[in-house]
């Protein structure tokens, strides 16, 4: 099943989608609601999809965002610090960071350059969606946690970015303005013919900018099955139902840092007001944002250098 959330004759609703309508649940239905139920409500007569402004799937508790794809990195740390390879840290764990559950972006809906970026950049990537609470979970009992899947693009600013990560905290204002969900929500059932021997599911990605292929990939090549994102997320927490975790970025053009990595320039140039991307994830659908200018940065004086005092 596909569950959307929409806007309407000025209506924000929710409901399942079917060929090119979306069936609307009941007034005052939140697809938060429903997932956390599981259980789904009567839907009424269809809405042409063409009518509608697809909204972000549902506004999340909160937003984890892995990096599970070995190629990614290869090529974006070359790009933000200049190292080579991949940290041998890498290997040990699924690592995450925590993003802005409040920057949520619909699936055709603009996208401002951020203030004071000058490398704006996408990140082509799966997420998942709990559907059920839980904590320290192991990857066989995770998978029966994820409700399902969305489509998820961690827009990124690559020049604020690379100077903020020098300090060790994260990519802090490189990643909160904007984070693409949908264009709807595929539940689980839906995905599992995709799933391979070893627990991945293999969906095809394509990244493309202007109408230009500049990646391909299969969610396949992660280094660990979102059972084992999951599980590893939950270690010592409670998930949530509504809770997203992206895959993080896959590999061979998923976002252009790791092709400016490998090149070594920025080739393809990063993206400027007026150019759209388009994702296609096999399984769940299209999403397609266009970039538009934003504000001026506020001006933040540097930090004082002083003498510390003491009491």
């Amino acid at each position: 099943m596909r569950l959307a959330t929409y806007l309407h004759e000025g209506v924000r609703r929710c409901g399942a989608v079917e060929g090119d309508a979306v069936l609307p649940f009941p007034d005052g239905t939140d697809l938060l609601d429903v997932i956390a139920s599981g259980s789904f409500p009567a839907t009424g007569p269809g809405v042409p999809l063409a009518d509608v402004r697809l909204l972000p799937p549902l506004e999340p508790p909160s937003v984890r965002d892995f990096v599970a794809f070995e190629e990614h990195v290869e090529g974006v740390r070359k790009a933000v610090d200049g190292a080579s390879g991949v940290p041998d840290a890498w290997y040990d764990a699924p690592t995450f960071y925590f993003s802005n559950p409040h920057a949520m972006v619909g699936a055709h809906d603009d996208v401002p350059l951020p203030p004071g970026c000058q490398a704006l950049d996408f990140e082509l990537e799966v997420a998942a969606v709990i559907g059920r609470a839980g904590a320290d979970l192991s990857p066989a009992r995770a998978r029966d946690h994820v409700f399902g899947y969305t489509i998820f693009n961690d827009w990124s600013a690559r020049d604020l970015q690379s100077r903020e990560m020098q300090v060790g905290l994260g990519p802090c204002k490189g990643k909160d303005f904007a984070t693409t969900l949908g264009p709807w929500l595929v539940t689980a059932d839906e995905l599992e013919p995709y799933r391979d021997a070893e627990g991945f599911l293999r969906l095809g990605l394509t990244a493309e900018v202007n109408g230009e292929v500049v990646g391909r990939d299969l969610l396949s090549n992660m280094g660990w099955p979102f059972d084992d994102l999951v599980a590893y997320a939950s270690r010592g927490a409670r998930l949530r139902p509504g809770d997203v975790l992206g895959s993080g970025t896959c590999g061979n053009g998923g976002c252009l840092a790791e092709l400016w990595g490998r090149r070594g320039e920025q080739d393809p140039p990063p993206l400027k007001p007026g150019d759209t991307v388009t994702l296609t994830v096999e399984g769940i659908g299209t999403v397609s944002n266009t970039i538009v200018a934003g504000t001026e940065p506020v001006p933040i004086p540097r930090a004082r250098k002083r003498m510390r005092e003491r009491p």
